[in-house]
């Protein structure tokens, strides 16, 4: 292009009106463009960052099918899954009293009132009847999303009531533990539920009632220190953190930096502590065959 032609071109741009003029493409870069796209909820995997729709997860049991990696499960759902059929649930005429007037950085009653429409439950325990395959039991499970799944009066309560109806009707009773001690805002009525819970499991033994525990993630403090570690049968998920304190806390005191699998499930079976490591979609097989095996069923 020769000089006066620049010249003209030039001319005739800047007598065009900005608004006249047309608007350059702008160039995006596709950054996400193997990543699926959902018309409902997603659940990301902790382990390996797999986005899985909510009815994909709900219905491989919170396992993810990318990695394997066993997610939090809600207390209820659990149940629901472990049972074929689900004939009553117990426990809901007992409620949760404030006898300490406790304030920490709110009051308890106000702390009860934001799990309950967190969670949609009224505690942190569900106790439930029910029969698996051909045999009727009893089981528990720990809401761990109902303020840490912590140990307070009602769930003293709750798990003494299924105990009871157990060793009445010598069912079995199946404990889904998972939890973060017991329940500081009730202060030593919380600690008393220890021993309430391992009198009524040391019935259960006494009169040969198999009492059979599923230590999920994660299981600490008074819980473990008491029911989840009185079974006849201590069974584990993969990866499970379980112990009295917590990792953090005992690197403190001892000075020294724990390595994994230190407090998984996989260190503890090691160590005897577990009798056997089960993946989730095992466990209501592997739970009935130590059921007809304890009971000396057919």
């Amino acid at each position: 292009m020769s000089e006066t032609q620049t010249d003209q071109a030039q001319s005739l741009l800047a007598a065009t009106s900005w608004m006249e003029r047309t608007v350059p493409k702008v160039h995006v870069p596709e950054e996400n463009k193997d990543q699926p796209t959902f018309s409902e909820p997603t659940v990301e995997c902790p382990e390996c960052h797999a986005l899985v729709t909510q009815t994909a997860m709900s219905f491989n049991t919170y396992v993810c099918p990318q990695c394997d990696e066993h997610l939090a499960m809600k207390a209820r759902e659990r149940l629901h899954w472990f049972f074929d059929q689900v004939n009553q649930e117990l426990g809901q005429e007992f409620t949760a009293k404030d006898p300490l007037g406790f304030v920490d950085s709110k009051p308890y009653p106000k702390r009860m009132e934001e799990a309950q429409q967190k969670t949609g439950e009224t505690e942190a325990l569900i106790s439930m009847h029910g029969v698996l395959q051909d045999v009727a039991m009893y089981a528990v499970a720990f809401n761990f999303e109902f303020m840490g799944g912590s140990m307070g009066t009602v769930v003293g309560d709750r798990f003494v009531q299924a105990a009871e109806q157990a060793l009445k009707n010598r069912q079995p009773l199946i404990c889904f533990a998972a939890s973060g001690g017991a329940r500081m805002q009730e202060g030593m009525l919380s600690l008393m539920q220890m021993a309430r819970t391992s009198a009524a499991i040391e019935r259960l033994r006494q009169a040969g009632v198999p009492y059979i525990v599923v230590l999920t993630n994660p299981v600490y403090g008074g819980v473990t220190a008491s029911l989840a570690m009185l079974g006849d049968v201590h069974l584990a998920e993969p990866k499970a953190m379980i112990g009295f304190a917590g990792k953090r806390v005992i690197e403190q005191t001892v000075r020294e930096k724990l390595e994994e699998p230190f407090q998984r499930a996989e260190y503890l079976l090691e160590h005897g502590v577990v009798d056997q490591i089960v993946h989730r979609h095992a466990l209501r097989d592997t739970i009935y065959r130590i059921v007809t095996k304890l009971m000396k069923l057919p």
